[in-house]
């Protein structure tokens, strides 16, 4: 096996529980290789620290598969890597529609498996996974089947960006025989319709799922907005108890297939509009207009540490803005999904909109993202999610 060994000092965030191994961490590579190979990592000391597979298009030069020096990177390592996935699943939410593959934190690094109802969709955002797609589906497939779990079609949606890094073309199509592609599902009693070719990522954004729902019984009887609704999650959720609903986002296409989704449910309290969050916001506090329920779930203001200090700004300021549209004693359910922006961070940033906005703010509840997306303790990157719901009252 050709060995990668690492320049004195480097490999700390491995030791830490970390998968990767940056090009600049390494010495030297004794041996050729191609791309999407396994290979060994070794110190400076040369003490063995583990084997994944390695790409020099990417700055991410080696990711992780196994510590064990003995265990072969084959079909039963895949099986049992997808076995342990699965029956933490299980233990842990409703199978129906979850996340059964969450790359690092699965120890399956660059691979991501959503399931709805008996469809997969599979997000492959690295070459060393692509190139061994086949037998990762193959896989998948028979611990499910051997688990009595019925599938009848898998997709691909490996179209995101960072594949581009990887030197690969960003691709989606069937894994399996043609199917439907528009599909129904439920969650926590709410009818959706999942678009998995031409939604977002694999079509539904599961994390936020019992978000979502911890929500809803703060809505009981309240006039409620939605800020950056997509396709309805918060709002649908929250129509099931609120008086009323008001959802805001900036897509049409999101916002026509969200009145979809509440027509699918029969709700008539629910009001839909395409607009600049910022701008209504500052439109309604200049109107007067207020909510007892202001809920923010915005997409990532930042997706890289140089952007930080403009996405703090970003969320500073529709915090801000969403404090002064609620009602006294009302209740601000303040999301972030960018893994740059900490938790800490985030409690900073809407701490100092509130004092802008001469608010108290009592915590709530203090979330994160649906289990089936696992947090690793030492790995940064599963720790994205923040889901901050505060009671907001005048000094």
């Amino acid at each position: 096996m050709i060995r990668v060994k690492l320049k004195k000092g480097e490999g700390r965030t491995i030791s830490s529980g970390g998968l990767w191994i940056f090009d600049n961490e390494v010495d030297k590579i004794e041996g050729e290789y191609e791309n999407g190979d396994i290979v060994e990592v070794v110190s400076y000391k040369d003490d063995y620290i583990g084997h994944g597979y390695i790409n020099d298009h990417s700055r991410i030069l080696i990711r992780l598969l196994s510590r064990d020096k003995n265990e072969a990177i084959d079909k039963a390592f895949f099986k049992r890597r997808f076995k342990a996935a699965w029956t933490y699943r299980k233990n842990v939410v409703d199978t129906t529609c979850c996340r059964i593959i969450f790359s690092d934190s699965d120890r399956l690094p660059g691979l991501i498996v959503d399931k709805f109802n008996d469809v997969l969709v599979y997000e492959i955002d690295t070459l060393g996974m692509d190139v061994r797609k086949k037998l990762l589906v193959e896989s998948l497939l028979e611990v499910l089947k051997e688990d009595g779990v019925v599938i009848r079609g898998a997709y691909e949606r490996s179209d995101a960006r960072v594949r581009t890094l990887e030197g690969l073309e960003r691709i989606s199509g069937f894994l399996s025989e043609p199917f439907e592609t528009l599909l129904e599902i439920e969650e926590n009693g709410v009818k959706l319709e999942v678009d998995i070719a031409q939604g977002q990522k694999t079509g539904y954004f599961l994390d936020q799922k019992y978000n979502h729902l911890a929500v809803r019984h703060l809505c009981k009887d309240k006039k409620v907005l939605d800020c950056c609704t997509h396709t309805g999650g918060f709002a649908l959720s929250a129509a099931k108890t609120a008086a009323s609903v008001r959802a805001i986002d900036a897509s049409e296409t999101a916002i026509a297939q969200a009145i979809r989704n509440s027509e699918l449910n029969g709700f008539d309290n629910c009001e839909f509009l395409v607009a600049d969050i910022f701008d209504f916001l500052k439109e309604s506090e200049e109107q007067g207009e207020k909510y007892d329920v202001i809920i923010l779930d915005p997409p990532a203001f930042t997706k890289s540490r140089s952007s930080l200090k403009n996405a703090t700004r970003g969320y500073k300021e529709i915090n801000y803005r969403a404090m002064k549209c609620l009602n006294e004693g009302g209740f601000l359910v303040s999301c972030s999904c960018s893994e740059y922006m900490d938790r800490e961070l985030f409690l900073k940033t809407i701490l100092a909109a509130a004092n802008d906005a001469h608010k108290r703010l009592k915590l709530v509840e203090a979330r994160a993202q649906a289990p089936d997306h696992p947090i690793i303790l030492g790995n940064n990157v599963s720790q994205y999610l923040k889901c901050m719901i505060f009671e907001v009252n005048g000094r």
